[in-house]
């Protein structure tokens, strides 16, 4: 029995240790301070062993061209703060419109001074990454930006090779209303904006709750329907040489994804 006064002294124990939980892959994430979905989407599709770490960029609850490219200025930093002991397979910045306005090369070098054991990413790419998996070339896109941010977006896709059918957005202006629209009107947003001409719809911003009916829309319209959560977390996850077929949360993930996964994964 411990007495006041007394020291304690342990008996010598060998513990046993393994990997850890997350044995498979170590996946990181910079959010936006204002981001009300994307890490509840990142759990939901967390495949068995492997970890989702995330850290929050202070941003202002006001989504413009001007305060979106002041999020590079603290981007090095955020990417350190992520889980640096464990060294994370991946880290990426989770903006659509600020992965645009800022360009990705200038992400990825600042993701790599904070974190260089990390392969750096960001969620634009990941949206090419998956939309080019899917052959998709004639796009609609619906998004929660106002008009300024949008014709960045059609213009960032178009010089990716895609041709943007449409593109409509809700003319929103904080991140807190992004995620306040509810899963139910993106369903009816992508119904209202989907062409017959178009290869997929594309469902802009990490922001917002498109992730949960994504497999819906694409029941209801019968065409791939990418979302920005998605498709960075599939790139992410094949980047990290995670090739799982995951269901529920689109057609992305029953592709591989050959060209992203690791050499012999």
């Amino acid at each position: 029995m411990f007495r006041s006064g007394d020291k304690v002294r342990s008996k010598p124990w060998r513990p046993e240790l393994d990997e850890g939980r997350h044995h498979r892959a170590r996946l990181g994430f910079i959010l936006m301070s204002t981001d009300l979905a994307a890490e509840a989407d990142f759990f939901d599709m967390a495949p068995h062993g492997v970890a989702i770490h995330v850290t929050r960029l202070k941003t202002d609850d006001y989504t413009t061209n001007e305060t979106l490219a002041r999020h590079i200025e603290h981007m090095a930093d955020a990417a350190a703060r992520i889980q640096p002991d464990a060294k994370p397979d991946v880290v990426s910045y989770s903006c659509t419109s600020g992965s645009i306005v800022i360009g990705e090369d200038r992400v990825m070098a600042e993701i790599s001074k904070g974190a260089p054991w990390a392969r750096p990413m960001c969620i634009l790419t990941g949206v090419i990454d998956a939309l080019r998996e899917l052959g998709a070339k004639k796009l609609v896109v619906g998004t929660p930006y106002l008009d300024e941010i949008n014709t960045a977006e059609a213009e960032a896709l178009v010089a990716r090779g895609f041709e943007v059918l449409d593109i409509q957005g809700l003319n929103l202006s904080t991140g807190v209303e992004f995620g306040r629209v509810t899963p139910a009107f993106w369903r009816t947003f992508a119904k209202a904006i989907d062409r017959p001409d178009a290869d997929a719809i594309f469902l802009s911003c990490g922001g917002v709750r498109s992730l949960e009916v994504a497999e819906e829309i694409e029941q209801i319209t019968g065409k791939p329907v990418v979302t920005s959560n998605q498709a960075q977390f599939w790139s992410c996850l094949r980047r990290a040489g995670i090739p799982d077929e995951l269901k529920g949360f689109g057609k992305i993930f029953s592709h591989r994804g050959q060209s992203l996964l690791p050499s012999g994964s």
